[in-house]
């Protein structure tokens, strides 16, 4: 009897169409032989499904500019499918179990996880997503500044010169020519991204090498608060103060529509001083298509929704009440996700300003 295809990972990815050149939110699903995609996670027959015998996946792709996070799997029958990640980690891993069902289906042997941490300290040994995390590390990682060039204020950025001497003092590197080396496979893979005009030109192709060890070169981690201010009026100021938060927790989440109560999938990103939780459209778009502001609010779990149709909604929902009383409902993926995300909203709404 053939045994059932083995779910090794599943969750909100957003898909390019194979016909047209449109971005859309699909609920994915990992095989031990296969992806599968589904319109809505409450689907019983997915739209499409691709095999992984004879694929291949790149990662990071970079083939539609400012769209992040993105890679690609490329079929046996040559056929490209492009799919986009919440943010930095999460693409990571999904690509690292890609990767690895395809390896297990070339080697004839089953899907089984193990550790993928590796020794940073050789430069042949390197793995630029555990460097990157060890980055970010709040505590040793490279502090991100507030830093002003030409009448602009960069948040949440820091110097090349700041990165090369955090490889060294970390002994990822041997000498500042090692780092920069480095430094320019991280910004090429886009961990790291280019902020102002001196290290935009550098990475344009402008110079020799694509990272500058230099003090007035600036860069910010790709999944970071960043923003830059110019000269801006008093209500720009305000907007801006909400992005000035450190970023605690990102990922889809399905939202109820407050006028047509739909439900879509949308990318959340919650900060905290001040406390925020900013929703976006996950297919593209730079800014916000709203905010809430978690400064005493109230989350609780929630097993229903009085204006919700039962096929539309499955379960693991919760309520985010305001301090002025406007009520959200947002469905999680799973009861773990949800309780994270739960509690996560807790802490920022008592800690946050």
């Amino acid at each position: 009897m053939e045994r059932e295809p083995k779910r090794i990972r599943e969750g909100y990815l957003v898909k390019k169409g194979s016909m047209f050149n449109t971005w859309k939110p699909m609920w994915v699903v990992l095989l031990d032989d296969g992806i599968e995609f589904y319109k809505k996670k409450i689907d019983n027959s997915p739209k499409g499904m691709i095999p992984l015998k004879g694929s291949s996946i790149n990662s990071p792709c970079q083939d539609f500019g400012k769209r992040m996070f993105v890679f690609k799997l490329t079929t046996a029958k040559q056929q490209d499918h492009f799919f986009q990640a919440a943010y930095l980690e999460e693409r990571d891993a999904w690509v690292r179990d890609i990767r690895k069902a395809i390896q297990c289906i070339e080697g004839g042997q089953r899907f089984a996880r193990k550790s993928t941490r590796k020794s940073i300290r050789l430069p042949e040994t390197i793995n630029l997503s555990a460097l990157y995390l060890s980055m970010k590390d709040s505590d040793k990682g490279v502090k991100e500044l507030k830093l002003e060039k030409d009448k602009k204020v960069f948040n949440h950025c820091f110097t090349g010169s700041c990165v090369i001497d955090w490889l060294v003092s970390n002994n990822a590197i041997r000498n500042r020519k090692e780092g920069l080396m480095l430094a320019s496979s991280l910004l090429n893979e886009g961990y790291l991204q280019s902020a102002g005009d001196t290290s935009k030109s550098a990475a344009e192709g402008l110079t020799d090498i694509p990272f500058l060890d230099l003090p007035d070169a600036y860069y910010y981690f790709a999944d970071s608060g960043f923003f830059c201010e110019g000269n801006s009026s008093d209500d720009d100021v305000v907007l801006k103060e909400e992005f000035r938060g450190t970023v605690v927790k990102q990922g889809c989440l399905l939202k109820q529509g407050h006028r047509r109560k739909n439900w879509k999938v949308r990318k959340f990103i919650l900060r905290e001083n001040p406390a925020y939780l900013h929703y976006y459209d996950p297919a593209g778009g730079e800014d916000p298509l709203g905010a809430i502001h978690l400064r005493g609010c109230v989350v609780t779990a929630v097993e229903d929704i009085p204006d919700a149709r039962k096929h539309d909604v499955d379960t693991n929902l919760f309520e985010i009440i305001t301090a002025n009383e406007v009520h959200y409902f947002l469905q999680a993926a799973t009861p773990v996700e949800r309780t994270e995300w739960i509690k996560a909203i807790q802490v920022v709404s008592r800690t946050g300003k």
